[in-house]
């Protein structure tokens, strides 16, 4: 089916597929730059710990800034929307070796003039993982003084470098913070690490920026590796401690219990908060950091963003990391699989299903979200596509790259 016989085909639902595709080429969704090198970054080469891991041994692997801002330039010439790119700490471009609590802007000098060139705006995170002073699995929860110090000066010099990149960027910087801390078994104390958190985050924050160019969040998770019987950030801490210090909470739906959904989050979070993070990524079984893909969650995420006029509230972000195949095509499809759940859902007749809700007309509801599952969806997305000077079919674009640059890496 064309074009023009799904616009008429949506007109009939109360739907302007016009508007849907203007409203989408407007939305930035921040591509994170550590599914380019399996969370690797440029300031050690030790392996990774705290938590993440990251399995497969795919060829071609970004080894450098020049080799990791040439793929993030292939995949962002066949992505739509606003592009925006999440940097860790970790990805300081360094003449010499830094400490992370010595970290400045000039460190990311390169980045931003790569940015400026490419069109693409920054979020950032500091990173507390990978690193010796990650001392028995804890950072900022630590019980050791000097472990604490060590990492509030880093998450403060963080902060710093994300305002000022938001001032350079005209476009706030979210800087998100997101600890491994916890314990492998049952603990003793449960109280006192929390404590030693909030102490913490609160030193952080007592430096202020302007919103305009600093949006701070904090992270939570239900459980990870090594830590599967308690994690220091919980849900219920980071949502009181956000609530109470007018910073964003961000959601990451692989970071909640396998019966939990973010699409139910965040409509919760929305009367509370002027603005809602996320990271969007596809656990399997646990959070394994998936390739994000076309499926159910994501979609009811997207309808919630989209049904509840968020969009420009709903800051998205990409989070997962995949060595089993290739790096690139990993980023292209799940970027686009996010654009897509929200044409899908930009194209619902969303005040129609409302009303028949407040109406109490629940068979009428039922039937029109079912009818609405067989719309001509594909073809307004390949006129998404079309206005957007991208291709359909892309992954030969992928493999050609992957024979001529990739394979001599």
């Amino acid at each position: 089916m064309d074009y023009k016989q799904a616009k008429q085909d949506y007109q009939k639902w109360g739907v302007d597929t016009e508007a849907a595709l203007e409203k989408l080429q407007k939305v930035p969704v921040s591509l994170h730059c550590w599914q380019g090198d399996d969370v690797q970054g440029f300031l050690n080469k030790s392996a990774l710990s705290g938590g993440i891991q990251t399995t497969g041994n795919y060829f071609g692997k970004a080894r450098n800034f020049e080799e990791l801002t040439k793929d993030l330039e292939l995949a962002f010439s066949l992505i739509p929307g606003e592009k925006r790119v999440a940097l860790h700490a970790i990805y300081a471009v360094c003449d010499e070796p830094v400490a992370l609590d010595e970290l400045t802007v000039k460190h990311f000098e390169k980045w931003l003039l790569w940015g400026e060139k490419n069109n693409v705006k920054f979020d950032f995170n500091p990173t507390l993982f990978s690193h010796p002073m990650v001392k028995d699995g804890l950072t900022l929860s630590s019980p050791d003084d000097e472990v604490r110090a060590f990492w509030v000066r880093h998450v403060r010099a963080c902060r710093k470098i994300a305002s000022e990149i938001g001032r350079r960027q005209n476009s706030p910087c979210l800087n998100n913070i997101w600890i491994p801390d916890g314990f492998k078994d049952v603990p003793a104390d449960r109280l006192s690490p929390r404590l030693r958190l909030k102490d913490s985050l609160d030193k952080i924050f007592t430096d202020r920026y302007p919103k305009e160019y600093l949006l701070d969040a904090v992270e939570s998770k239900v459980f990870g590796i090594g830590v599967e019987s308690y994690t220091v950030g919980s849900s219920e801490f980071y949502m009181n401690y956000a609530a109470k210090n007018d910073i964003l909470c961000l959601l990451d739906n692989g970071h909640y219990h396998p019966t939990e959904v973010v699409s139910d989050k965040i409509p919760s979070m929305l009367a509370f908060y002027d603005k809602v993070a996320l990271h969007v990524t596809r656990g399997v079984r646990w959070d394994s950091d998936h390739v994000v893909l076309l499926e159910d969650e994501l979609k009811e995420i997207a309808k919630e963003i989209v049904r509840n006029d968020a969009l420009d509230r709903v800051l998205i972000g990409l989070d997962y990391f995949d060595a089993s195949v290739n790096r690139i095509g990993a980023w292209v499809i799940g970027d686009r699989n996010m654009y897509k759940a929200l044409l899908y859902a930009l194209l619902q007749p969303n005040e129609r299903l409302k009303k028949w809700q407040d109406e109490g007309n629940f068979s009428r509801l039922m039937y029109e979200n079912e009818m609405m599952k067989t719309m001509p969806f594909g073809a307004v997305w390949e006129e998404f596509l079309k206005r957007q000077n991208l291709p359909s079919d892309w992954f030969p674009i992928i493999e050609k790259y992957e024979r001529e640059v990739l394979s001599l890496r």
